[in-house]
């Protein structure tokens, strides 16, 4: 790894293309731009017209969604290497993807899947962080996902996991606070109690989004990670209490579905602004 560059410590939203004339209208109070890696792979085209553009005003990160990097199979080379080609040639302020997989034996299954923690899948998920970190030859960030199921053969924490993770790769973290709500809400447990665990010291980048509310078959309350909604009350004040202890992080506000004009996406980023101002002044008090 020789690439070491990072985001500003502002809030930042998702790029949508449907977004892209409000924005070059005039400068926006935004600290920088997210794009899913996916997107991107094509040769050229409007979509990198407009992203070339966007990048010459606003830091970028891109955000992948399709390596698979939990998978117990072999990372897909071409996929890397499209990534690759990318990264080279946008030279984004950062690069992340999710603890997660998404595909077996060829077959993609567009979703991001939970995997157990244990002593093996730690191990060969290092091997694919230190595989993709090599091919890039950048320091990549992993997310902490959302779950709606526990695996009985589980046998470390997930803050663990994550923190061993990063410990044997060099890798930072990513943390989704709407992730970690949802899952502790879906699991029933304290999202508090989990990010008290958290190495927060390998955060790189927080995510905050929407979620859906609705129940499971015994009428329990399920969450599920929408992307298609403001964020909610309880996950801003967890992001709240982190950003107390950890200071200043860039912040991406994500809105995937049901996409809203752009000035409402603006506000959710300035909303976060206004958290990340507070704490920079109580930090200073």
């Amino acid at each position: 790894m020789n690439k070491a560059t990072r985001l500003p410590l502002h809030a930042g939203v998702g790029f949508k293309p449907e977004h892209f004339a409000a924005i070059d209208a005039a400068p926006q109070p935004i600290g920088f731009f997210e794009i899913h890696a996916e997107n991107y792979m094509g040769a050229g085209g409007p979509p990198h017209a407009k992203l070339k553009r966007l990048h010459e005003d606003y830091a970028l990160s891109i955000h992948g969604v399709g390596l698979s990097i939990g998978s117990m199979q072999a990372l897909d080379r071409d996929h890397l290497a499209r990534l690759k080609s990318l990264c080279d040639r946008y030279e984004p302020e950062s690069f992340s993807e999710h603890l997660a997989w998404s595909s077996h034996d060829n077959v993609f299954l567009n979703d991001l899947l939970p995997l157990p923690y244990t002593e093996a899948t730690l191990a060969r998920v290092v091997q694919h962080v230190d595989q993709v970190q090599s091919s890039l030859g950048r320091r990549m960030l992993l997310e902490t996902p959302s779950t709606y199921l526990i695996f009985e053969e589980s046998t470390i924490a997930e803050a663990d996991f994550l923190r061993e993770i990063a410990r044997r790769t060099g890798c930072g973290l990513l943390l989704d606070v709407n992730n970690v709500f949802v899952s502790a809400t879906n699991h029933r447990l304290d999202a508090r109690d989990y990010l008290a665990s958290f190495p927060l010291d390998c955060v790189g980048e927080i995510h905050l989004s929407g979620h859906a509310v609705t129940t499971d078959e015994t009428g329990a309350t399920l969450l599920i990670d929408a992307h298609d909604s403001p964020v909610a009350d309880p996950v801003w004040a967890l992001y709240e209490k982190v950003v107390e202890r950890l200071g200043r992080v860039a912040t991406l506000v994500e809105w995937d579905n049901d996409l809203p004009d752009w000035p409402v996406l603006r506000r959710e980023a300035e909303a976060a602004e206004v958290v990340l101002d507070r704490a920079a002044r109580k930090a200073a008090a």
